[in-house]
């Protein structure tokens, strides 16, 4: 970070990635098994793993199950894997990768019992943490969505790749691809878009050949086609003719998927979240139920910083919860504003602690999570989203929390 005219100049860079992505179709994978059994069963016990590589599927990890039709879905999940590889489009054998040939092993079995006896309690309401660890949640307002610039935008590329693919607007785009856009700022405010990568698998038909590489004529196209549209329909001013892009730097991008590299469930933690702004405890989401409070308490601590900033408490805010295994109140709530907060940090954290239910069996009512939700949080982050399956991005605390900060006026909204 440099001075520049008195105030600081830096550059941040977040990175997303497309369905496609082999880490990507994991997680799918991972959260298709766990809808198929949470839809049967509200309290199953689910941390699915998966790894995809050329022409196999691996299932692993712990799952129990406490009725009929949830014990036909989980003996049914080497079809809901196929099913969800066909969805994300590897459907065409030639790409190394496709959900009719694949191979699919499964090495599922029940949660340990001494897990089970620190999570399940005869109330409820006394449910403990599933596991021992630290969550974070954050929200800015440098976006309506309350989302970082640079993540925000990268997943709007990667979400336009896959629209352009799947309506056959631009029909030679594969399934694989990544995003990466680097923001400048001046004085902790967006300046400019300094540079924006994309990389996306395509087929033969735009592949020069002269070159051997994909042509000058596709790569104007990811630019007039995808990057422009979404820079300008999010950001207009920070549109610029300085802005640097590679666009499949490498030259072309033929081999993707599973086939080009392996995938793993959970490997994609920071594009899943906020980009590598603030801090991250570490867990991954995807595959696991919520009395995992890797995925629940981080979804519910992003809910609470989103309330924050919308309250107008803070401009930045990041929350931190802690948890003991078989324990249900958190160990530790602790607020970070970066120096923006218009109250006390320590009066924003006794708020916090009044208006929201923290115990892991308050978090999955308050938020509605004992749903088949989870498939559609995989592509594009879990955050910043819309929709009802996004019930963490609700702004329905607003008035609470200023009312227990002692700060006047503030409605509640609902984003």
């Amino acid at each position: 970070m440099i001075c520049h005219n008195g105030r600081t100049h830096h550059m941040f860079t977040s990175e997303s990635v497309t369905a496609g992505h082999p880490d990507k179709v994991a997680d799918a994978i991972s959260d298709a098994v766990l809808d198929s059994l949470i839809r049967h069963d509200p309290y199953v016990r689910c941390a699915c793993e998966t790894l995809v590589t050329t022409g196999l599927i691996v299932l692993a990890g712990e799952v129990t199950v406490h009725t009929p039709k949830a014990a036909d879905a989980l003996a049914n999940a080497e079809q809901t894997a196929r099913e969800t590889v066909k969805n994300i489009g590897y459907t065409d054998s030639a790409r190394g990768f496709d959900y009719r040939s694949c191979a699919v092993i499964r090495t599922l079995h029940g949660q340990s019992e001494d897990i089970n006896q620190g999570v399940d309690r005869q109330n409820r309401d006394d449910q403990g943490a599933g596991d021992q660890g630290i969550m974070f949640g954050f929200a800015c307002d440098e976006t309506s969505a309350m989302m970082p610039l640079p993540i925000y935008l990268a997943h709007r590329l990667t979400e336009r790749l896959t629209e352009a693919r799947q309506s056959g607007e631009m029909p030679w785009l594969a399934p694989d691809g990544k995003s990466q856009v680097t923001i400048e700022y001046v004085g902790g405010e967006p300046q400019a878009v300094h540079t924006v990568v994309v990389s996306t698998q395509h087929d033969e038909s735009v592949v020069s050949p002269r070159t051997g590489n994909m042509s000058t004529k596709a790569r104007r196209e990811i630019v007039e086609k995808i990057v422009k549209p979404v820079v300008m329909a999010e950001c207009p001013r920070l549109w610029n003719n300085r802005i640097v892009f590679h666009i499949n730097p490498t030259g072309r991008f033929l081999i993707g998927g599973p086939h080009g590299d392996s995938g793993l469930t959970g490997r994609k933690i920071i594009v899943d979240t906020y980009g590598g702004r603030g801090c991250h405890g570490g867990g991954a989401f995807s595959g696991k139920d919520p009395s995992k409070v890797d995925r629940s308490a981080s979804y519910m601590a992003r809910h609470i910083a989103k309330n924050v900033v919308a309250a107008k408490l803070a401009r930045t805010c990041e929350v931190q919860l802690g948890y003991a295994i078989g324990v249900a109140d958190p160990v530790s709530v602790l607020v970070d504003t970066g120096g923006t907060c218009v109250v006390p940090e320590e009066m924003i954290e006794d708020a916090i602690r009044e208006v929201f239910p923290l115990r892991p069996s308050g978090i999955i009512k308050h938020l509605d999570l004992l749903r088949p939700i989870y498939l559609s949080t995989v592509a594009n982050g879990h955050f910043g989203r819309t929709g009802r399956n996004f019930t963490w991005e609700r702004t329905d605390h607003v008035a609470d929390l200023r009312k227990a900060c002692k700060v006047a006026g503030g409605r509640d909204r609902v984003a």
